[in-house]
């Protein structure tokens, strides 16, 4: 799953970004998941669903770079589907490549499922590369996102919603036709973009409010009261999550949604329209340059770290477990370098390579820094 609009040299990932505090909030998402996945101890989960905040990262940064010139031609929809492979498929491929390797799981129906990114749209589906499922909630935004923009540049944020709404109906719909497809309702809505549909439309609305307020030059505002109220209120739906979890109600799987999928993009939303507008101590951490270069990498940290957990992590912890705090510390950081790495010499090179090969100018203000979480502590990233 998002990341930040930017100008400036891609390769060394220099520049200075338009939202640098949204570049930076990725690398704390990417963190989450990591230690969700690897908890310094056995017992401590992260409750909260963490993809909601990349996916409503996405449906802004998507959203806010596009829609004024969305339209459903061959050629507009040609470079803007050559930019979400350039950005997505390339260490997506090369990561999920060295996980066949390793698992030498060589079925045909798991290939093809895996490699076109269609496999979380089936239960049961075997995953290979396991945080990628969140990708398939990715791409099918991605390729309904020009309908999106359009019906909300035309119509206003209602069309975009009433057809946010009509979709997860006709999810929902299918799910109840027992096929492997959509299978069931509780599916949809923990693996399916239909089933977070509204963690999109609530960064479709910040972005196209973000946008009349940058035509206004009423952008910024002092204080820091809209980043305080999102804090606050993400942080009491983060409380009813724990809450629902030490003492599940008699129908926690309708609770969890509840908070996961509706109640929390909202929150979401307003905490990243106070990054973006208010200059608070907050927005200056996650502006600084050590979180905007983890942001960046976070894409290739969030794919990545599933491997190096499985066939390096879990088995150091299995030699050394009355060290694990100093064992999964050292984890993680090995994971954050060999990121690093991945983003500077493989995924910005590539990203770049493939655009112009597709002889697409480079536009600065027209990229997006990699990223996206999302593996399901409930998938990624969001990543754009």
């Amino acid at each position: 799953m998002g990341g930040s609009l930017v100008s400036g040299s891609a390769g060394s990932g220099a520049g200075k970004e338009r939202y640098p505090a949204l570049t930076g909030i990725r690398a704390f998402g990417a963190i989450a998941v990591f230690f969700a996945h690897l908890p310094l101890r056995p017992d401590w989960h992260i409750v909260i669903n963490v993809m909601a905040f990349f996916y409503a990262l996405s449906g802004f940064l998507i959203v806010r770079i596009y829609h004024e010139r969305a339209q459903i031609s061959a050629a507009w929809l040609s470079k803007y589907f050559i930019n979400r492979f350039a950005r997505i498929y390339p260490v997506y491929f090369l990561l999920l490549t060295v996980a066949v390797c390793l698992q030498r799981d060589l079925r045909p129906a798991v290939l093809v499922t895996n490699y076109t990114l269609t496999h979380a749209l089936f239960y049961p589906s075997k995953i290979i590369l396991q945080p990628s499922w969140s990708l398939t909630v990715e791409e099918c935004f991605y390729a309904l996102a020009p309908l999106f923009m359009i019906l909300a540049r035309r119509r206003g944020f209602g069309a975009a919603l009433a057809l946010g709404v009509g979709l997860l109906a006709a999810a929902l719909a299918i799910s109840e036709l027992d096929i492997r497809f959509l299978q069931t309702p509780l599916f949809v809505f923990s693996t399916t973009f239909f089933g977070h549909v509204a963690e999109f439309l609530a960064g479709v609305w910040l972005a196209l409010y973000v946008t009349r307020l940058e035509r206004t030059g009423e952008l910024r505002v002092k204080g820091g009261r809209l980043t305080l109220a999102g804090l606050i209120a993400v942080s009491v739906l983060c409380m009813a999550m724990v809450l629902i979890y030490r003492h599940p109600p008699r129908d926690a799987a309708a609770a969890i949604v509840l908070v996961n999928n509706f109640l929390i993009p909202a929150p979401i939303a307003l905490l990243y329209c106070g990054l973006i507008r208010e200059d608070t101590v907050l927005s200056r951490a996650l502006s600084c340059g050590l979180a905007r270069l983890l942001g960046r990498s976070s894409y290739s940290f969030y794919l990545l770290h599933a491997l190096v957990i499985e066939y390096l992590g879990m088995p150091v912890l299995q030699a050394l477990p009355q060290y694990r705090p100093a064992v999964v510390l050292g984890i993680f950081v090995v994971t954050w370098g060999l990121a690093i790495g991945l983003f500077l010499y493989y995924e910005e090179p590539m990203n770049l390579a493939i655009r112009r090969a597709a002889r697409e100018p480079e536009n600065p203000t027209d990229r997006l820094q990699g990223s996206h979480v999302r593996l399901n502590p409930a998938p990624p990233d969001g990543y754009s």
